[in-house]
């Protein structure tokens, strides 16, 4: 799934290419806006609210300008084309917003998710349970901190990937944090400097979006394979202490249990069987140089 560093970089290529242009024709392909139309509006900008994509029109004669809500999930894309160019035929069938601009390119969003389109003064009816973004103006690192701290007993992961306490923190963030904070991914975030964590996530998720280069590098190092710390690393081993990467699967449909990296040596604390939750486990897969399988749980919680 984009994090938020992600949308932010998507939304600033899409100010590049639509901020300025009307919209001639406009062609929503979801059922619930299948009859909407904002042919002759004006795009404003857009903007980010974590991994949330707002896309603002001018108003028209008779109606209030208009915010368009999309959500990446993990196959979302938008596409420019220029005139006469067309999508590939197998991307066709995914489509679900054709806006033709006043220039004739063509705007397709492909794969899109949560797709609304309300009343700019209305946005926050879409993202108004979200919490602080580090990379929006109006970022409040003190209310990071109080809602972090609200359910203490959290795993560090599923705290850090609840978008209702902090915005823009997907899973490579939450596992690479884990690793610099040097604890266990289902250590309870009750027990982390809380002030200190959400002042390097907030730094490190700005970097990676405004630093040319940078974009989700964790370590300094931009070189492939060597640019997480424990993340995708399984088989070359922690970067610290060289010894075995862990990982274990994700739980199925369960956005607080993502799929995650430690090393064992480096993250002391509890193992997954912490994870929040009760119901099935699933097995943990050794590092390419071994590791204790262990036992997990289920949970039901959403974190978008």
């Amino acid at each position: 799934m984009p994090e938020g560093d992600s949308v932010w970089k998507l939304a600033r290529r899409l100010d590049r290419q639509l901020t300025g242009h009307t919209i001639a024709r406009s062609d929503f392909r979801t059922p619930r806006l299948a009859t909407r139309d904002i042919a002759g509006r004006e795009v404003l900008g857009h903007d980010t609210h974590g991994k949330h994509l707002l896309t603002r029109f001018s108003a028209t004669a008779g109606s209030p300008a208009a915010t368009l809500h999309s959500h990446l999930k993990m196959d979302g894309s938008w596409s420019t084309l220029a005139p006469g160019k067309r999508l590939p035929a197998k991307l066709q069938a995914h489509v679900r917003l054709v806006l033709t601009l006043d220039d004739d390119r063509a705007v397709h969003g492909i794969r899109l998710h949560d797709l609304d389109l309300v009343p700019t003064d209305r946005e926050a009816d879409l993202v108004g349970h979200l919490g602080p973004d580090p990379l929006r103006d109006d970022w409040d690192a003190a209310e990071a901190v109080r809602r972090l701290s609200a359910d203490p007993a959290l795993p560090f992961v599923s705290a850090l990937l609840d978008q209702r306490a902090v915005a823009g923190f997907g899973n490579l963030w939450a596992n690479e944090l884990a690793f610099l904070t040097g604890v266990s991914p289902w250590t309870p975030i009750g027990e982390v400097d809380l002030e200190r964590l959400v002042e390097r996530g907030a730094t490190m998720l700005r970097h990676s979006a405004t630093v040319q280069g940078a974009y989700q590098v964790t370590t300094g190092s931009p070189v492939r394979g060597d640019d997480h710390w424990v993340t995708g690393r399984q088989r070359q081993g922690c970067r610290r202490c060289r010894g075995p990467i862990s990982v274990t699967a994700e739980v199925p449909g369960d956005a607080a249990n993502r799929r995650t990296w430690w090393c064992p040596a480096c993250q002391p604390g509890p193992g997954p069987e912490a994870r929040v939750g009760s119901g099935l486990g699933v097995r943990v897969r050794p590092g390419a140089a071994g590791g204790r399988p262990r036992r997990s749980t289920r949970s039901s919680r959403g974190r978008r």
